[in-house]
């Protein structure tokens, strides 16, 4: 039965993440967390340099001040460094929230 029928579903699952990459890709780029847009895969990598932090520091302030939690981009090699891993393979809600603690976060620090 889903192989047969399940294009319909297959497309607004791709239709919804796409509004997630907008969102998360949007919001990073209106908070000064210069993001390019990601193809194929369910991560965004915004620099995070505006901060005034390396990728480390950046990623454990973040948990500990506003309970995000994104990757350090050093983990990824050497031109990851400045940069922080976010995954948006989660609910719209939840990177609504995410971003509004972002945004407290750089007001702060950016």
């Amino acid at each position: 039965m889903g192989l047969t029928n399940g294009e319909k579903y297959v497309q607004e699952m791709v239709a919804e993440y796409d509004r997630r990459r907008r969102l998360i890709v949007d919001g990073f780029n209106r908070l000064g967390l210069t993001t390019f847009e990601p193809h194929g895969a369910f991560y965004a990598f915004p620099n995070v340099s505006t901060s005034g932090m390396n990728d480390e520091t950046f990623a454990e302030t973040l948990l500990r001040e506003e309970k995000v939690a994104v990757v350090p981009g050093n983990a990824f090699g050497p031109g990851g460094e400045g940069f922080v891993r976010c995954c948006y393979a989660t609910t719209y809600e939840q990177i609504e929230e995410a971003l509004y603690r972002l945004e407290k976060f750089m007001n702060r620090h950016g």
